[in-house]
């Protein structure tokens, strides 16, 4: 029999197993937040002045009016603590076929617990302070927006406008209805079967594609040349690989072999380089850059040749 009549199979089972390794170890973690809208529709009245201007139909244009500068220092700190808090979320998960869930090691709960704390903490001081510039920017807006100044459009304080909150939703149909219904639970089961199915395929695509991204980045930042000089690479180029090793390991769903061996062949490839040392060693440079080449040629071959799987998903409206 060839191995390639045995492939396919071997693939399903290691999907299978990954697929039921992540019921056993993750849970699923959702991050959610209360968030001051700062842009509001113009009235009817207002956008019919405003076509007027331009000899169209108010009710053919879309108009609105922004509330705040979010560009203040004291709003883009608030709006900093959500990029923090977003970011932790999905570097410490993995992804999963329903909006705003993600899943998350079991044994990572408390810790998750707590950095989201800290987050919370870090948004209320940052709230705190944009709340003391509250009137100034109000003011500033009431300058720039003239006539479509309307102070009913804030709120007396931003005290409570904004909020981080997470939560752990249940991805599992509910016991109960193994008693009221044995035939629809087995179906729900089914159904939660898939969807496993499919956070395997997304967690193996989204590494796939971002080891690729950051390989042919450092690839190209290494052998590429501007005006006769070798081209200028950021700390990031190395780093963000490590930090990409590291989630991997502790993420992993062990699907695919050939990513495995892939990730591996990478991490000999720069495991230990320091920046600085590429910079300083053309020959090592070059040697690297070589060897990432085939590395990112695999890769491009395995975005390209992966299987695809289809997978059942929720009727809408479910």
């Amino acid at each position: 029999m060839s191995n390639s009549m045995l492939e396919e199979p071997q693939t399903e089972s290691s999907h299978s197993t990954a697929s039921l390794r992540l019921q056993s170890t993750m849970a699923a973690a959702r991050l959610s937040f209360t968030w001051l809208g700062v842009r509001k529709s113009l009235t009817a009245p207002q956008k019919s002045q405003a076509a007027d201007s331009f000899g169209a139909e108010g009710k053919f244009l879309s108009a609105g009016k922004k509330l705040l500068d979010t560009s203040h220092p004291a709003f883009k700190a608030v709006t900093a603590v959500r990029g923090r808090a977003v970011a932790y979320w999905k570097g410490v998960s993995l992804p999963y076929p329903e909006p705003g869930i993600r899943l998350i090691k079991q044994s990572d709960i408390h810790e998750f617990d707590r950095r989201l704390a800290g987050f919370r903490d870090e948004l209320n001081e940052a709230v705190t302070d944009l709340n003391r510039h509250f009137d100034e920017l109000r003011s500033a807006a009431r300058n720039r927006l003239g006539d479509l100044f309307n102070p009913t459009d804030y709120p007396h304080s931003l005290i409570g406008m904004f909020a981080i909150e997470h939560d752990y939703p249940a991805v599992e149909p509910p016991r109960y209805l193994q008693q009221l219904s044995p035939e629809l639970y087995e179906q729900e089961c089914r159904r939660m079967q898939l969807r496993f199915d499919e956070a395997v395929q997304l967690a193996e695509q989204a590494f796939l594609e971002e080891l690729t991204k950051l390989v042919e980045h450092l690839t190209d930042r290494l052998s590429g040349q501007s005006e006769g000089k070798p081209k200028v690479f950021r700390d990031t180029a190395i780093t963000n690989l490590t930090e990409f090793f590291s989630r991997f390991q502790a993420l992993n769903v062990r699907s695919n072999e050939q990513l495995d061996d892939l990730v591996d062949q990478a991490q000999q490839i720069v495991g230990g380089l320091k920046p600085q040392q590429l910079r300083d060693n053309g020959i090592l440079r070059q040697q690297v850059a070589t060897r990432l080449a085939g590395v990112q040629s695999s890769l491009d071959g395995l975005l390209i040749d992966r299987p695809r799987r289809n997978i059942l998903r929720r009727p809408q409206g479910e």
